[in-house]
């Protein structure tokens, strides 16, 4: 039996196997020439007013798109910042660089910026570390079943090339893969996971603990839960809703385009997602509990 250091050691080689070096080297060069302090001042920008933490593959770029054509709404330069989770070590005046100087409105009103990062439900440090900075957010959270969002997280790593394991054997490789990774992203507030970013297909899922870790930091006035499948089945009525949270005028976009679609499923990995969808039904009772609902399964979600 191989020792947990060489089993850690085969997980971290499997990452850096399937994350693509030339991303990850221009992910690196472009956010470390934006936290120059000479660029930060240039680019100027504000705190956003409004987070989408997630939940991955739940709709947010969808919403996010939505959202950015509101006139009292600012986005952020790109939709996913990810500072609270993967770049906090670039430091606050970096993260305003996100943001453009948001102008005001026809009516001379200040446009709020928002930005969305679907990570931030997930990473368990990001709750604190945002309520630091930007107390005062409204946060808008977007809920998927989580036996078909696990199944959409499986293909987007599939399709990436990420992921050389099926869907079951995936789920039976995730507590191997992510053994001890939590840990060290609370000892180390600069570490970060890709194993945990990238391979927590169950646990993303379990949605009751991450919501609790974000109402000790922020109270529920601030915090809105919504159902992927609500929002695609009916999103005027939803996204009217968002924005009566927010506090906007009334407005809607022309459309509602599906962004970042999915695709559909393979009927041989249904007997695994028959199995997840059992193991999860525990989580749900206990996210019901806590929020009044689970999210739709009748719905079809078709997009991240």
């Amino acid at each position: 039996m191989d020792s947990p250091s060489r089993q850690a050691a085969a997980r971290r080689a499997l990452v850096a196997r399937h994350l693509p070096w030339r991303r990850r080297l221009g992910a690196v060069i472009r956010d470390r020439v934006a936290a120059v302090p000479l660029v930060c001042a240039i680019r100027g920008g504000v705190l956003p007013a409004i987070v989408v933490p997630g939940a991955m593959r739940c709709g947010t770029t969808s919403l996010f798109g939505y959202l950015a054509g509101h006139p009292q709404l600012a986005p952020s330069r790109r939709k996913e910042v990810h500072y609270f989770d993967l770049r906090f070590q670039l430091g606050p005046a970096w993260y305003r660089g996100q943001f453009p100087r948001p102008g005001r409105d026809a009516c001379g009103r200040r446009r709020l910026a928002f930005e969305s990062s679907p990570y931030y439900l997930f990473d368990p440090r990001v709750p604190a570390r945002l309520h630091e900075l930007v107390p005062d957010a409204r946060l808008v959270f977007l809920l998927r079943d989580p036996a078909d969002r696990a199944y959409s997280h499986w293909r987007k790593n599939r399709r990436d090339g990420r992921e050389p394991l099926s869907f079951a054997d995936a789920l039976d490789a995730e507590d191997d893969r992510l053994a001890g990774e939590e840990e060290r992203m609370l000892a180390d507030p600069r570490f970060t996971s890709p194993l945990h970013q990238y391979y927590s297909y169950r646990r993303r899922g379990l949605y009751a603990e991450q919501l609790a870790r974000w109402r000790l930091h922020f109270p529920e006035r601030r915090m809105l839960v919504v159902d992927s499948g609500r929002l695609f089945a009916e999103p005027a009525r939803v996204f009217r809703e968002v924005i009566g949270f927010l506090g906007l005028d009334p407005w809607e976009p022309s459309g509602f385009a599906v962004r970042n679609e999915g695709g559909g499923s393979d009927p041989a990995d249904d007997d695994a997602r028959a199995r997840l969808r059992s193991w999860f039904a525990d989580h749900e009772r206990r996210l019901a509990e806590v929020i009044g609902w689970c999210p739709s399964r009748s719905r079809a979600v078709p997009a991240a």
